[in-house]
């Protein structure tokens, strides 16, 4: 049978048409040691007050990111129905796994769900989930935000952020919508590797696609979870799913326009920054040093900007490996 007509096993306890306000899950059979006829259980709210667009808010992509998680949950508890135009669709714990074990990736099959699109209905758990999202929800939304931040590796300036499109009219779409979200700081963002992202199912599904980088270091502050909470509501009401006024906000516009952007380490050993975030740094100038770390007297190989910017991200906590990003370097746009 063509993978295309397989039916995806997760199945719904919520009825998406139905108006009011509705708490479930998705259900997702999972057979194991402990449980023969198990199941894993995604956690849904839907709320709908009649004809009108679609919203779909995730957080928890990655199960150690924890602003989406709580500034949905809450939205779930709080969200009132009679000021919706629409439905909202709210999935705080994309990746339910990962989040219950406080990882970046599912401990069941180590899938990462925002590299694992289309996702197989008879693939891993996570490429179930991934083909649950991509042929049922997907379709279904007008407007997509998922939110995240760095989680245990990355510190991320908070800002909300879209991607460069082919189809400028649909990236002006986007990009009016990470406006709305009115963090600090916006970001024309360019990915290392766009391919399996959840971000470029919804974008070449012709969605309004808007994402988040909301601090890091694998907790959480008022301050980032504010701007979250904020940032949800913005969006619902720029988008006329919910009535009231948009709550502005000093944004600085940032842009990743070449892979420079990128100070990647060669070398293992302990980090010291040179710079923080936020700085200014210029072409060539000192950002980090990396300290070798099993032995003593070795000079620190050192790492320099290879394009002026702001420092919009940094590698978290001290200790590094060849590969991991150590900064991003970000240009502003006047």
């Amino acid at each position: 049978m063509s993978e295309t007509l397989l039916r995806n096993p997760i199945s719904p306890t919520v009825d998406f048409e139905r108006d009011g306000v509705q708490h479930g899950y998705l259900r997702l059979p999972y057979s194991r040691d402990d449980s023969a006829w198990g199941a894993v259980m995604i956690p849904i709210s839907v709320v709908k007050n009649g004809a009108g667009p679609t919203a779909l808010f995730t957080g928890g992509n990655h199960g150690d990111e924890y602003e989406g998680p709580l500034a949905l949950s809450k939205l779930a508890c709080n969200l009132d129905p009679a000021r919706v135009q629409g439905r909202v669709i709210i999935i705080p714990f994309m990746n339910a796994p990962a989040v219950w074990a406080g990882t970046r990736t599912s401990p069941i099959d180590h899938g990462n769900l925002n590299r694992s699109f289309p996702g197989r209905p008879d693939g891993s758990v996570t490429e179930k989930i991934a083909d649950y999202f991509q042929r049922s929800l997907l379709p279904v939304a007008d407007l997509v935000l998922d939110i995240h931040s760095g989680g245990k590796t990355l510190d991320f300036l908070p800002f909300a952020a879209c991607h460069l499109l082919p189809d400028k009219a649909h990236q002006a779409r986007c990009e009016a919508g990470m406006r709305a979200f009115a963090a600090p700081y916006c970001m024309r963002m360019l990915e290392q590797d766009a391919l399996g992202m959840y971000d470029t199912a919804a974008e070449a599904l012709g969605k309004v696609f808007v994402t988040t980088e909301l601090g890091g270091g694998g907790s959480i502050s008022a301050r980032t979870l504010a701007i979250a909470e904020r940032g949800v509501r913005n969006l619902l009401i720029h988008f006329d799913l919910l009535d009231g006024e948009i709550e502005p906000a000093e944004s600085v516009m940032l842009d990743m326009p070449d892979s420079d952007c990128y100070l990647c380490s060669e070398s293992d050993g302990l980090l010291e920054l040179c710079r923080d975030l936020g700085e200014t740094v210029r072409a060539g100038e000192l950002v980090a040093r990396v300290h070798d770390a099993r032995r003593t007297g070795a000079a620190p190989v050192e790492y320099r900007a290879r394009r002026g910017g702001l420092i919009s991200a940094r590698h978290f906590p001290g200790r590094v490996q060849s590969g991991d990003t150590l900064a991003v370097i970000a240009q502003v746009l006047q």
